[in-house]
């Protein structure tokens, strides 16, 4: 009866051409994977209990935020402009490291465990669209240099008490802490490089 139906499907579609009758092949069924392959694959499930614990992350961060800002706000007419700047540069970082964990989260979810469906949604990342391991590779290293950015401006910020009686930085951490900047760039710089001469490959 099936092989009849579909045998009626292809006398019923003309060519586009006007030259006769084209076939349409039935849809293949995905064969069933093997116990041992089918282990592997459903391995990545694995991950799935890290990218809970990160969501629990972000519940941290988002606590540390109010609390940060609750501090702010509480004692702004006591601070100074300096002080002010200090506070809201590290509400910037936890925002940044935030984005961080939702990049990790969402982009690792779905090229590593499963598809999020989201196709069509209009909440939908613009960068998820194309997301694959090498494009979140660098998104993530850029997201780490505008983290490390916002703590070396913090340190350069205070770096005008150096010498004076309670100082919290000193030049050698401040030399440290731009070469490490510095870092972070040429190796988003090299990933970057990897992946464009990858994608020129393929």
């Amino acid at each position: 009866m099936q092989a009849s139906r579909w045998n009626r499907r292809r006398d019923s579609v003309p060519s586009r051409n006007g030259g006769g009758e084209v076939a349409i092949e039935p849809p293949e069924a995905a064969s069933p994977l093997r116990p041992l392959p089918l282990l592997i694959f459903g391995s990545r499930w694995l991950q799935l209990p890290l990218y809970v614990g990160l969501i629990v992350a972000q519940c941290v961060y988002v606590f540390l935020f109010l609390k940060e800002l609750h501090h702010l706000v509480m004692h702004a007419w006591e601070f100074s402009e300096q002080q002010i700047m200090l506070v809201v540069l590290g509400l910037i970082d936890v925002v940044m490291i935030s984005n961080l964990l939702i990049m990790v989260i969402v982009g690792g979810y779905e090229t590593f465990v499963s598809r999020l469906g989201l196709q069509g949604h209009p909440d939908q990342p613009e960068w998820l669209s194309h997301v694959n391991a090498g494009v979140l590779k660098v998104k993530l290293a850029m997201a780490i240099i505008g983290i490390s950015s916002i703590h070396l401006l913090r340190t350069f910020i205070e770096a005008g008490a150096i010498g004076q009686e309670g100082a919290r930085v000193t030049t050698e951490a401040v030399l440290w802490q731009t070469i490490i900047h510095m870092a972070f760039i040429f190796s988003a710089l090299g990933i970057a490089w990897v992946d464009r001469m990858t994608q020129v490959k393929h």
